[in-house]
């Protein structure tokens, strides 16, 4: 079994299957599925560490789709919603959201509340763009901070 985990570590850390697993991981866990794609990154890293800026891209922009396509959810359901009702709809408790406007994407990376922020921002009707490039700054930031630190923290090999 334990040469199985090895092999299977071995092939995924190669830049033709690790970047792309991070890749689709990344997307799935911005949208609305409970996952993290954190340690994806981090053990790719650490098992090809000359990896680090490509994962951290690869990273960055599979979360943003993942956010972009959680903005395109929030927007048709806000259209469902509309054209159930026959009347446009506005939730009180998202006013303070339209407030900041696309900035508040910014802070999509949070654990629990980014996800749905960005289907928050599309159900708010917000622009698509300026949410995308603030949803990309957010994310590349956490990618960066969150992997560098993890480095720092295990600076050893890690041990199965």
């Amino acid at each position: 079994m334990e040469a199985w985990l090895h092999g299977l570590l071995a092939a995924l850390s190669l830049p033709q299957y690790g970047l792309s697993t991070v890749f689709v991981v990344a997307t799935l866990s911005a949208t609305l599925l409970p996952m993290g794609s954190e340690p994806v990154v981090f053990g790719l890293v650490k098992l090809n560490p000359t990896l680090f800026w490509p994962a951290v891209l690869v990273a960055t922009a599979g979360n943003t789709l993942g956010g972009a396509i959680s903005w395109a959810m929030g927007m048709g359901a806000h259209r469902a919603v509309d054209r159930a009702r026959g009347k446009p709809t506005e939730m009180q408790a998202l006013r303070w959201l339209e407030r900041f406007g696309p900035k508040a994407c910014l802070v999509s990376w949070l654990p629990a509340v980014g996800d749905p922020l960005c289907a928050v921002a599309g159900w708010l009707k917000m622009p698509f763009w300026p949410c995308l490039a603030y949803m990309a700054v957010g994310k590349f930031l956490r990618y960066v901070t969150m992997t560098a630190g993890l480095l720092w923290v295990f600076p050893g090999g890690l041990k199965f």
